[in-house]
């Protein structure tokens, strides 16, 4: 029999060492957040557990324990079941729960008396959070940040795909937190994720990356969506180097036409959007805006809302916000095209290599 605890600190370093991760919390706890690559084997369920705290508090201690003894004995052997029949002898897996051990702990035992190498994650989840939270921190600390900036519709998601796809290190913030930031940005059918989770995934990120490469990085503002970035990210962007993006007006309409289709096929859901500047914008702005969408006049709409609205609050931010802002170094690309976007960023880790920090 094998079980060893281990901290939250120490699991930081020893992360990868594992062969599976084992969440033991419920499925609804395991969806607000959980650690990277982990899969979810609930001791107890989310009707179980609801089940047993009302019998914790309407009845006793005890009794709760008793039934909930009898449901976690049953989900553990349909775990052992299903899915460890099948591991070798030297299997290492690591478990965890909320805080307290029990669900985590029954789990590892068994696993233990069968003969596997377990290790029990000290203070669980909890334990966890408060430990990647100070590790955000130093991850930011160690690297170097390269700031893509420009005002909306300028293609700066476009040119990070493009770098990341030439293997450059990039920080896709809308990616983690399923929002194109703005108003508008939305996605539908994707909801975002909770901020536990959008702050773990930007660890598992961060922690990743190679101190001896520039990571890139749009910027964003401290919120994106109803997501709010990491307060030690967000001063480290902000003060780091930025690069300016840049395409004529007719091209960023176009780009965003493209970007947001899903609008155009529904107007409705446009025009709802638009709503919410009623309040910065006027209403009968926003009702002209309306009446052009619903005709299908989306090019005069677009071109509105970034000489209106966009650019003006884009250069508000970016001169209050960014340190480095006066000094950036000029981005245009041919046009808004994929293939305009790989030549710019080609172009532009050749000149400075990926390798070196202080180049741009």
């Amino acid at each position: 029999m094998s079980l060893t605890p281990l901290s939250a600190s120490e699991l930081i370093a020893h992360l990868t060492e594992f062969d599976t991760i084992i969440d033991a919390r419920s499925e609804a706890e395991y969806a607000l957040d959980h650690l990277p690559n982990a899969i979810n084997w609930p001791t107890l369920n989310n009707q179980e557990r609801i089940e047993i705290g009302t019998l914790y508090k309407q009845v006793n201690p005890f009794e709760a324990r008793k039934r909930g003894g009898f449901m976690a004995a049953r989900n553990i052997a349909t775990h052992i079941e299903r899915h460890v029949l099948d591991k070798p002898r030297d299997w290492k897996p690591l478990a965890y729960c909320w805080r307290g051990g029990q669900r985590s702990g029954s789990l590892s035992l068994v696993l233990s008396q069968i003969g596997f190498r377990v290790t029990l994650l000290e203070g669980g989840y909890k334990a966890f959070r408060a430990a990647l939270v100070e590790d955000t921190a130093q991850q930011v600390a160690r690297l170097n940040f390269k700031v893509i900036c420009g005002p909306t519709g300028s293609g700066k998601t476009r040119f990070l795909h493009a770098l990341s796809e030439q293997d450059a290190q990039v920080l896709d913030l809308e990616d983690l937190a399923k929002h194109r930031s703005s108003v508008l940005g939305a996605i539908p059918g994707l909801e975002q994720p909770t901020q536990k989770r959008f702050e773990t995934l930007i660890w598992d990120k961060l922690r990743h990356f190679k101190s001896d490469k520039i990571v890139f990085v749009e910027s964003e503002s401290k919120k994106v969506g109803n997501l709010s970035v990491p307060l030690s990210l967000m001063e480290k962007i902000r003060n780091s180097p930025c690069l300016n993006l840049q395409l004529n007006d007719e091209e960023r309409v176009a780009l965003l036409l493209e970007d947001y289709s899903h609008m155009v096929c529904d107007v409705s859901y446009f025009c709802e959007r638009l709503a919410v500047l009623i309040p910065l914008k006027g209403r009968a702005v926003v009702e002209a805006w309306q009446k052009l969408a619903r005709a299908g006049q989306f090019v005069p709409v677009v071109m509105d809302l970034l000489q209106q609205h966009y650019d003006p609050a884009y250069l508000q931010s970016m001169q209050r916000n960014f340190a480095q802002f006066t000094q950036m170094r000029m981005l245009t690309p041919d046009n808004r095209s994929v293939q305009a976007m790989h030549k710019l960023a080609s172009c532009l880790l050749s000149k400075q290599g990926i390798g070196e920090p202080d180049h741009v």
